[in-house]
């Protein structure tokens, strides 16, 4: 699930910007043009076919074609097209940010991200308990206490190991600044250090958020750039930053 996408580094030799962030100045104007959250529709994707589509963009047609996909109503995350692969493809919205991220409520926010088996199993009811909360019509503040609660009870799994998803979809929107950002797999361990997967180092090619503090689920995400995204056209920085 999406977590956070700091900047570490721009592109520097072979590391790739972790893009959940902003400029200071951009940040504060974030942090009032989504104080609160939207109405409801403004989350909502008006055909259900065009949210579909966008879900089965998260990961290569080889994978997405035949995974489980999950569309957004008002009620949660449904079923809209049942897989064979044990994959599930949906779109994440902005409240799967971390809970100081300016964005939080951000409605113009998409992620679609496509889970392998050990993360439908491990990592899917983090992104449908914080959901549902949202669309409940919960706070920020109440939100994160209802998370932290969950964890202490241990209602929320542990990552399966080897849990990993695909977020290599052009047409996702990951916030104002990042937008598309780039794409990349996901990689779900229990809390651990940067250090053990040599990660947010130069040259690394391994991206970790270190702040648990905003994000109470039971995992630590690592990050890795692809050079393509799933449709298979080759991912330029340059020519991608000009845009």
């Amino acid at each position: 699930m999406v977590r956070n996408y700091k900047n570490v580094e721009r592109m520097v030799a072979l590391a790739v910007a972790l893009a959940f962030g902003a400029t200071t100045a951009a940040a504060q104007e974030s942090a009032t043009a989504y104080a609160i959250m939207a109405p409801v529709e403004q989350y909502l994707m008006i055909e259900r076919n065009a949210e579909i589509a966008l879900a089965r963009s998260a990961a290569p047609p080889a994978i997405s074609d035949d995974a489980t996909i999950m569309v957004l109503g008002r009620g949660g995350y449904e079923i809209a097209s049942k897989g064979s692969n044990g994959f599930v493809c949906l779109v994440e919205r902005s409240w799967m940010s971390p809970f100081d991220f300016p964005e939080f409520w951000n409605p113009k926010m998409r992620g679609p991200v496509c889970y392998n088996p050990p993360a439908v199993r491990s990592i899917l009811p983090d992104t449908v308990k914080r959901t549902n909360l949202a669309l409940a019509g919960q706070s920020k503040a109440a939100m994160l206490d209802a998370l932290k609660a969950a964890v202490a009870r241990r209602e929320l799994p542990i990552p399966e190991v080897g849990a990993m998803s695909y977020m290599m979809s052009r047409r996702q929107y990951l916030n104002d600044e990042a937008t598309s950002w780039a794409p990349h797999l996901m990689f779900y361990v229990p809390r651990t250090g940067a250090a053990t997967w040599g990660a947010n180092l130069p040259f690394s090619p391994v991206m970790l958020d270190t702040d648990h503090t905003q994000t109470p689920e039971p995992e630590t995400i690592f990050m890795v750039a692809a050079t393509e995204w799933s449709d298979g056209t080759p991912f330029v920085r340059d020519q991608h930053e000009s845009h």
